[in-house]
């Protein structure tokens, strides 16, 4: 039961607590060394608030901690009286007796030995603590007993969450203004906890889906509403023991009886699945509200489960709130559609990249926004991919004018997919396909990478760069984790997704002839159907397009093959591989182009030949490049033939 600490409130608490330790006290014997000081018979301590009139006979506004700390747990008078008596031990330090048992039986009314069963309210919720005795088989009865800090600190008006909870739960923010969408599914978990006289215990709360942020804001709007706080744990901090788990749970129910407190576990798709049993276990134990927040839907267990899936905010109240939080900077509201045509943001998430964007400049424009939405995303998607800043442009691709127009395209459809699928109506044909994707193929060096780059430079977007043969487990199941972890850590920003080294998981595999060929298929139609709904660009790169199933190709909507470069594609790479600020000499641009090799290696040739040169003090020369040149071979297990370099020097 949640108590009321107003000042009034907890003076008239605090005189209630005083009068009721002071009606105990004069039950128990005195101690030899106890004499009145003032012939009143009290000898000071807490009772000394009380001048005048009972303070029993005070008005109080609402129940007093004591009375709710009894009604709550169910105490019967007498054990009642034995929590009074041990905060009295607590407060006042001329307490006549130490409490224990025996003492309590003997001076007390209403003694019952039933107060002493650990399944009693006193010791069942840790009310107050059994201490040791004297010796290892000293009497239950002649135990001293001492009042518990969390329950002595609640009985005087103050409220705090026990310390051994405190390092485990963190408080969850309550935040009222939410989006339309998150407010009705907030109403229907109120409802839910909502008590019924068929039920004993309140369902777990199970929330799904891949905006933690907003199910922990519905939740705590729920809880709210209910006269509650919320608090959230991690599932990996759960106890693994069972003793610590029934201490936990014990603690745990008081602090949700006396706080009015509902748990909020958000659980951790890394664990294993006992780890999972376990929290499950735990929930069948419970009685409390409690809510469950994952990724994907889960059973539970035993207990009654109300599901809810909780999706970001729509576009139109995305829209709205970038609207509120922009409506100071009139000149950016007209690019609101495209910032949520790109990202889809969390409510938290928008505000901060507005603060960000404001913060960044002393004029906010679309750019600074756009920026800010960017580095917002980039948290989740940092610790499971390897981010490339873009640098090189259409300008810096050496490929055939077809290529050119399909990368070209690709950078038409991912700007104008909700005018295209959203707007016009397209979606609501059907969804299949409407992902963007593309298949790069081509031998290594010819420009798969470097054409990625231009793409994310065009859009202004952020590229990652995923090594297929990293993401492929051997382990059932544990590919499609891995995949799954990365779009969905990826969907809100739209980022391009670069799935390098597609050979490690596609191939010719559509005739099954073993377990492990039903499962590889498995796990590329599940890529395949991530990339088909996925809202960025998701490109995968090949070396052998001829070792990719026909089926898995008609999947995807863009194939660029990067073709060897010719001579004269291969003299314009050389003119544009030299930064403008190289120093050069005499560079054959048309001889260099004799050797023959990818714009991968070239670029490494270059390379090398600028810190040859520098190393000597002198301008990159051709002899520089030819020295560059034959390491590069001997890289390659290639033969560099006097065709490939003949007029060098």
């Amino acid at each position: 039961m949640a108590l009321h600490p107003d000042q009034d409130w907890l003076h008239a608490n605090q005189r209630h607590l005083a009068a009721a330790v002071a009606t105990v006290r004069r039950l128990l014997p005195p101690r030899d060394s106890d004499r009145p000081s003032d012939g009143t018979g009290e000898t000071g301590g807490i009772t000394d608030v009380d001048h005048g009139a009972s303070p029993l006979a005070d008005p109080i506004a609402h129940p007093s901690a004591l009375d709710a700390l009894c009604e709550t747990f169910g105490l019967t008078a007498f054990e009642r009286a034995i929590t009074v008596m041990c905060a009295g031990a607590e407060l006042d330090g001329n307490f006549p007796s130490v409490p224990t048992f025996g003492l309590a039986l003997a001076a007390l009314p209403g003694a019952h030995w039933s107060a002493l069963l650990p399944s009693a309210p006193l010791r069942r919720w840790h009310l107050v603590e059994l201490g040791a005795g004297g010796s290892p088989s000293a009497p239950i009865t002649t135990r001293p007993l001492r009042i518990d800090e969390k329950i002595l600190h609640y009985l005087t008006g103050l409220t705090h969450i026990d310390d051994r909870l405190a390092s485990l739960v963190a408080d969850v923010d309550v935040e009222l203004d939410v989006v339309p969408t998150h407010r009705e599914i907030a109403g229907r978990v109120a409802a839910a906890w909502t008590p019924r006289e068929d039920s004993s215990a309140q369902p777990v709360v199970a929330l799904h889906g891949t905006d933690r942020a907003s199910a922990r804001v519905i939740v705590a709007v729920a809880a709210h509403a209910c006269g509650w706080k919320s608090y959230r744990l991690s599932e990996r901090f759960l106890p693994s023991t069972a003793t610590e788990m029934h201490l936990f749970s014990r603690l745990w129910e008081r602090e949700a009886r006396l706080g009015a407190a509902v748990l909020v576990i958000e659980c951790d798709d890394s664990l294993s699945e006992s780890h999972h049993d376990l929290l499950r276990d735990w929930l069948d134990r419970m009685t409390g509200p409690v809510a469950v927040i994952s990724r994907e839907r889960r059973q539970i267990g035993q207990r009654a489960t109300a599901s809810f899936e909780v999706l970001k905010p729509t576009a139109d109240e995305q829209r709205a709130l970038w609207r509120l939080a922009l409506h100071e900077q009139q000149a950016v509201l007209p690019g609101v559609s495209a910032l949520t045509s790109q990202f889809s943001l969390s409510r938290p998430e928008i505000l901060s990249a507005a603060e960000e964007a404001r913060a960044d400049t002393t004029s906010v424009s679309m750019r600074s926004v756009w920026m800010a939405c960017r580095r917002q995303t980039r948290g989740r998607l940092d610790d499971l991919a390897q981010r490339i800043d873009s640098h090189a442009t259409f300008e810096d691709l050496v490929l055939p004018d077809g290529q050119k127009e399909i990368l070209a395209n690709i950078v038409t459809h991912v700007r104008h997919r909700t005018t295209v699928l959203d707007t016009w109506g397209f979606a609501r044909q059907g969804s299949r396909g409407l992902g963007i994707s593309a298949l790069f193929a081509g031998a290594s060096g010819t420009g798969k990478t470097m054409s990625a780059e231009v793409l994310a430079r065009a859009l202004e977007l952020d590229l990652y760069r995923i090594d297929l043969s990293a993401v492929v487990s051997k382990y059932i199941g544990e590919t499609e984790k891995n995949l799954r972890r990365i779009f969905d850590a990826a969907d809100s920003g739209g980022v391009i997704l670069l799935f390098d080294e597609a050979d490690a998981l596609f191939g010719k595999r559509s005739e099954v002839k073993d377990s492990h060929d039903r499962y590889a298929n498995i796990e590329v139609s599940y890529l395949l159907q991530r990339m088909e709904s996925y809202r960025g660009l998701a490109i995968l790169t090949t070396n052998m397009r001829s070792a990719l199933d026909v089926a898995f190709l008609r999947r995807i909507r863009f194939i660029v093959q990067f073709p060897f470069p010719d001579a004269g594609q291969r003299a314009e790479i050389w003119r544009k591989v030299f930064p403008r600020d190289t120093p050069t000499h005499d560079l054959n641009v048309e001889r260099l182009a004799q050797l023959s090799v990818a714009g991968g290696s070239i670029r490494n040739v270059a390379l090398n030949a600028a810190f040859l040169a520098a190393d000597s003090n002198q301008p990159v020369q051709m002899s520089h490049v030819l020295s560059a040149a034959r390491s590069e071979y001997a890289k390659l297990e290639k033969a560099l033939t006097d065709a490939e370099v003949a007029g060098w020097i």
